[in-house]
């Protein structure tokens, strides 16, 4: 239970703050549209362009969801250090990030886009993730896992945050069997193993539970080697029996590529309301109510002398966010190589994870949203009655400024997939083949890797289309 007093000499400053707020109503996706399309279109250089011609975003509000599209697009553009600066520089945003308690209180007299975004947990762990990834193809595997272990370090700082309430995103299996593809790039074949294994149990424990992505065949197949290799027999022995797999080692006598895909695009914020209704209560009480959600927030109001006076009002309206899914137009994929097809398997389901964390946090979600309503009430009420077509004046303001934070990293992909291709020392000329959900069309991607002796490189190719949002 919430007790807050509003005073009516902040009343002027209130209105005019909620006016220019007021301006500003489309979602950060509307907002962004141009550079959207150029992006979706694949025309990377156009869609930094428009990023260019709004460095300001840079220094404002939004300077994090800046950098990281920067990171992004300059990443497809193949310059993987000036990538990495821009992916560096959100890093330090999210690790240097004060909390403003003015902008927080201006957010609850408004709306939280008034606050800079400091981004979703995923989204915070998925910084590291690209700089890991410019890193291998810079070929400096020393810094892609000190990357990896950033990742960890950040999970396991968000669990113990939210050691006592529920979180289903506490590991990220995707991240440990990078982790151990990069072990063992590095011929680290004891860290290699604990790394898939990690991976393979978080799959199992939480992959497999909350976001519908099963343990890769890869992975399994990676696990019993380094096993073998670590001489863990009786290790090995028990993957054997539980996948009912027999384990035949194969020395490799030539390189690999490791290819990643990044399939679609992630969701994109919106927003959704609800109505609640008003309950007086005895003295100051007051209670939010919406029956069919089963929720109710009670409330201590006191808007100055004179006591509370939210008993006229019978319902008000409260926004939330929530996200519209960007479902992948390509549902599967593989990649040629003469006569041999390699699947790529799902291994990290970003859609699911985000929509997973904000379900998790929807309470506190709801509680802000209903104090945020609450603070915009009292003040409307106190202003009434002192002047009756300010508190009219107000009461509008109240509701167009009530507006949920539509803010999110909206170039990341739907799916990211991988699969691990022997091939010899040389050029070797291969190609991507995605798949349309029923393979009535497809998309080819002719490509060529050089390969050095028992070299294991690394490559990534991101299709971007997407079922269009309504």
């Amino acid at each position: 239970m919430v007790r807050f007093i509003i005073s009516g000499k902040y009343i002027v400053s209130l209105i005019l703050v909620c006016t220019i707020f007021l301006l500003n109503c489309a979602t950060f996706y509307e907002q962004n549209i141009r550079f959207q399309q150029q992006f979706v279109q694949g025309n990377f250089e156009s869609a930094d362009g428009v990023l260019n011609k709004n460095k300001k975003a840079a220094k404002d509000k939004n300077r994090l969801l800046y950098f990281l599209q920067k990171g992004v697009v300059i990443q497809l553009l193949g310059r993987y250090e000036e990538s990495n600066q821009f992916f560096e520089e959100a890093y330090l945003f999210t690790e240097d990030f004060q909390k403003n308690f003015i902008l927080d209180a201006a957010g609850l007299f408004t709306n939280p886009n008034v606050k800079p975004y400091s981004g979703e947990d995923f989204e915070i762990v998925m910084i590291h993730y690209y700089k890991a990834l410019n890193y291998l193809f810079l070929g400096k595997s020393e810094e892609s896992l000190i990357e990896c272990r950033r990742m960890n370090i950040k999970l396991n700082e968000f669990n113990d945050r939210y050691s006592k309430r529920k979180n289903r995103y506490k590991r990220d299996a995707f991240i440990l069997n990078l982790m151990g593809i990069v072990y063992e790039a590095n011929t680290e074949v004891n860290n290699a193993y604990i790394s898939y294994r990690n991976a393979l149990e978080a799959y199992e424990e939480d992959y497999s539970l909350h976001f519908g992505i099963n343990p890769p065949k890869q992975l399994i197949h990676d696990l019993m080697r380094t096993a073998y290799l670590n001489g863990f027999k009786e290790d090995l022995a028990g993957y054997e029996k539980k996948y009912g797999l027999r384990y035949e080692h194969q020395v490799r006598d030539q390189g690999e590529l490791i290819f990643f895909w990044h399939n679609g695009l992630g969701p994109v914020k919106d927003e959704w309301s609800l109505n609640f209704f008003i309950v007086k209560g005895k003295g100051s009480l007051v209670t939010f109510v919406n029956e069919d959600m089963g929720l109710t927030f009670p409330f201590m109001m006191d808007g100055g002398s004179g006591g509370g006076g939210l008993g006229d009002l019978k319902f008000v309206r409260v926004a939330f966010p929530k996200y519209r899914e960007r479902e992948a137009y390509y549902r599967s994929a593989e990649i040629v190589v003469n006569t041999a097809r390699y699947t790529l398997e799902v291994s990290e389901n970003i859609n699911a994870i985000a929509f997973a964390v904000l379900e998790d946090r929807m309470v506190r979600e709801l509680a802000n949203s209903i104090l945020r309503l609450a603070i915009k009430q009292a003040a409307e009420q106190a202003v009434r009655k002192k002047n009756e077509n300010i508190g009219a004046l107000l009461s509008v303001t109240n509701a167009l400024s009530e507006k949920t934070d539509t803010r999110n990293w909206q170039t990341l992909p739907y799916h990211i997939s991988y699969a691990r291709i022997p091939l010899p020392k040389g050029e070797n000329q291969m190609e991507l083949i995605c798949q349309s959900p029923r393979k009535t069309r497809k998309y080819s991607h002719p490509f060529s890797v050089h390969i050095a002796d028992k070299e294991t490189q690394f490559y990534l190719f991101h299709t971007l289309k997407s079922i269009p949002l309504e």
